[in-house]
């Protein structure tokens, strides 16, 4: 893969924040020129051909750390902050957004479970090569009548003396087909309600595991969302994670922790938007009279403003996360705001920029597209409402 001169490189404001070390720059810095030369040139390519890149996660990616950044050296993984894993998930997003979230899920859904909730021969097991890239991880929560609503699980779980059998079906999955393990959800105990659901490690190859249709999405053409099956599928007792009926509170921190991540992805897309349309403008030359061209550049400052505040939210969450028991609410503020910028930056520069913006394999357009995933993935904008709400409201309880 041929590496982009500096005369191709996207020019990018990155606004600063008191959270940010020099380490954190630097990290920002080698990660940008990895991305310009390995990720860069092929990014298009991939994305309309629907390929997953799988040599380039498990290839340059993984011998770089990328794949278990924020887990332990003992584990395989390069030990650093969550600050860092927002970093990596924003930046890969900024330059392609499917690449983001086959990160985002393998690290924050398919790996972190196993670190926070495994015990050793897990981690041993398990979490060891997802961290050091020589497999990819997986999960499974939504179900086809149990979208936002996760107590709703119908998958279900019954213990034969030396397996679990596993009965269901698992929706929009990410990874699906391409992961080694999966960490899902099923009913153990169908008369406590959602202390009757547990959490299982699943491998490729189980027997009665097999995968559904693929997805066909609007945007992230180049991740892989499918369905998981099982149909009497048989799970070792030692593949229960952590204890039994703990599931449901197991995935809820996941997904507070997920938040951040799919909020990093989306200040990405919505970086992408004003790196493009910073680009065109410069181009454009519009500086020598800035009042006669008021129109073009006013979305400029908006997105830029709206951009550096997305940024403080999500980096303020990764930090909580590291420092809190529970930071509930500020993934949910984190989330919520950057994916609505998300939105708004990537619809404003595709309206701005015309025929660029329209076009199908123009960055700014594919990050429209890519965009909307942001609203929808670990839990709805919708259901964000009520977190928040809930959140401010049992402080004052």
């Amino acid at each position: 893969m041929s590496s982009a001169t500096s005369t191709e490189l996207i020019p990018s404001f990155v606004s600063e924040s008191h959270l940010m070390s020099d380490q954190h720059r630097a990290f920002r810095q080698e990660l940008r020129a990895f991305l310009d030369q390995h990720v860069e040139p092929i990014a298009e390519e991939y994305e309309a051909g629907e390929r997953f890149p799988a040599e380039l996660l498990l290839g340059p990616m993984a011998e770089r750390g990328y794949l278990g950044l924020p887990f332990p050296r003992e584990y395989g993984g390069a030990g650093k902050d969550a600050i860092s894993l927002a970093i990596l998930v924003e930046e890969t997003s900024r330059v392609w957004g499917s690449l983001g979230i086959i990160l985002a899920a393998h690290i924050g859904l398919g790996s972190n479970p196993i670190f926070a909730f495994g015990n050793e021969d897990q981690k041993k097991k398990y979490l060891t090569p997802l961290a050091q890239g020589k497999r990819l991880g997986g999960y499974g929560l939504t179900e086809p009548q149990a979208g936002s609503d996760s107590g709703a699980t119908k998958t279900n779980a019954v213990f034969d003396g030396t397996h679990w059998v596993l009965n269901g079906a698992k929706a929009w999955c990410t990874n699906a087909t391409e992961a080694y393990s999966y960490v899902v959800s099923a009913v153990t105990d169908p008369a406590a309600g959602h202390r009757g659901i547990s959490a299982f490690i699943i491998e490729k190859d189980f027997p009665g595991f097999s995968f559904g249709k693929k997805e066909d999405k609007t945007g992230l053409r180049a991740s892989a969302t499918g369905t998981l099956l099982f149909d009497n599928c048989r799970v070792p007792a030692e593949n229960l994670l952590g204890e039994e009926g703990m599931g449901f509170k197991y995935f809820m921190n996941t997904l507070d922790g997920g938040r951040i991540t799919i909020g990093a992805m989306a200040l990405g897309l919505a970086q992408c938007a004003l790196d493009e349309m910073i680009r065109v403008l410069k181009e454009e030359n519009l500086t020598r009279d800035l009042w006669e061209n008021e129109y073009r550049l006013a979305p400029l400052a908006e997105i830029a403003t709206e951009v550096a505040a997305a940024r403080h939210m999500i980096y303020n969450g990764a930090l909580q996360k590291e420092k809190l028991d529970r930071w509930t609410l500020d993934g949910a503020l984190a989330k919520f705001f950057a994916s609505e910028i998300a939105m708004r930056a990537t619809d404003k520069a595709v309206e701005h920029l015309a025929e660029l913006g329209l076009q199908m394999n123009s960055k700014v357009s594919r990050a429209f597209r890519d965009a909307k995933l942001t609203t929808i993935g670990e839990g709805t904008n919708e259901i964000h409402r009520v977190v928040i709400a809930r959140e401010i409201l049992k402080k004052f309880a």
